[in-house]
């Protein structure tokens, strides 16, 4: 079996809310540090020392335990090679637990391995047993998501510690691409740190609204990041990139608003969907998963007419008649609300 990406459509007009992204945009000052860019800064090779540093202090972890990648997307993939660059295994393995973010099953087998999925527990509960019985000596690379996506659920701190512990052999991928909207994080966690075999994805398309710039960095011990850096280009990260991710690191006031402006527009969903009859998750991300049904199909099509673009993950393990929807600019999520009201209405008629 081989695993692709799937590459969702992107409307040219209309509201967003399928991809997760930051409809807000970036912050002012990104665009004024893009406008400030000099003629020798486009000529020459970018300089990470700075950004690196910044990152490091914004997560408050030393600089050798933040390698930046282009997009968390690299990241993921240089993961994989580095864990799965062994020759002397016939049979590597990944571990993958779904439903799960496309790229980790697609990077794991272009690397050559051989992708062993394990299902959720009921209600999307995380699958800890069925993980731990499904390492063995051939696995050699786990992936993780918390908060959870497409759900929006956390995985517990004690249940991503206990499979670094089980796996000394493998790289324990926990991505936390959405970790700025959660209550919880691994970073600079002195119990995580114990491990050196766990490293942590973050991303800077989702809270920041650089996802166009594509930042990521990878997060771990020092000797472990290294090993990743020699599967990735020297230099990947553009120059645009790095001195937008310093000015938006700079805004935390601007960060702050559009975390407040998330916190809001999930309250509100959840109080549509409670009117609504609608069935859901609470997510500690920024967006809010919900089951529809037999509606499901009507409910993306009845959206989409409107033009407001909303996930349909009905095709994933576990999740059908289940649509994801953007929870961010609250004007955008009233927006939603009002459409999606339209369009229930109308199938109950």
């Amino acid at each position: 079996m081989s695993y692709t990406y799937e590459k969702v459509a992107t409307p040219s007009s209309g509201l967003r809310l399928h991809l997760n992204e930051n409809t807000a945009g970036c912050s002012p000052r990104v665009l004024a540090a893009l406008r400030g860019l000099t003629a020798e800064q486009a000529a020459f090779y970018p300089d990470y020392t700075a950004v690196s540093g910044a990152c490091a202090a914004r997560l408050q972890v030393d600089p050798g335990e933040v390698l930046l990648t282009n997009g968390l997307d690299e990241g993921i993939l240089a993961a994989a090679i580095s864990a799965l660059r062994d020759r002397t295994l016939t049979d590597p393995q990944a571990v993958v637990v779904t439903p799960a973010f496309d790229m980790y099953a697609a990077c794991a087998d272009a690397a050559g391995a051989r992708v062993v999925e394990i299902p959720m527990d009921r209600d999307f509960a995380f699958p800890i047993e069925g993980v731990l019985r499904a390492l063995g000596p051939l696995t050699r690379i786990v992936f993780l998501t918390t908060p959870h996506n497409p759900t929006g659920l956390e995985i517990g701190r004690d249940a991503v510690l206990q499979i670094a512990a089980a796996a000394p052999q493998a790289l324990i991928f926990v991505d936390e691409a959405y970790a700025d909207f959660a209550d919880e994080t691994l970073v600079g966690s002195p119990d995580a740190r114990q491990f050196g075999n766990i490293v942590i994805g973050r991303t800077y398309a989702k809270a920041y609204g650089l996802a166009a710039l594509r930042i990521g960095a990878l997060v771990g011990a020092a000797d472990t990041l290294d090993r990743i850096r020699r599967v990735l280009p020297p230099y990947s990260l553009n120059v645009c990139a790095c001195v937008a991710l310093c000015a938006a690191l700079e805004d935390t006031a601007h960060y702050a608003w559009y975390l407040d402006q998330v916190r809001i527009s999930k309250a509100l969903l959840y109080d549509a969907f409670d009117r609504l009859g609608v069935r859901y998750w609470h997510s500690a991300a920024n967006f809010v998963f919900a089951d529809f049904g037999r509606d499901s199909r009507c409910v993306v099509d009845g959206l989409a007419a409107r033009e407001v673009f909303v996930r349909d993950r009905s095709g994933d393990p576990l999740c059908s008649g289940c649509v994801r929807i953007t929870a961010g600019v609250v004007e955008h999520t009233r927006t939603c609300i009002s459409a999606l009201q339209e369009v229930l209405c109308g199938a109950g008629s």
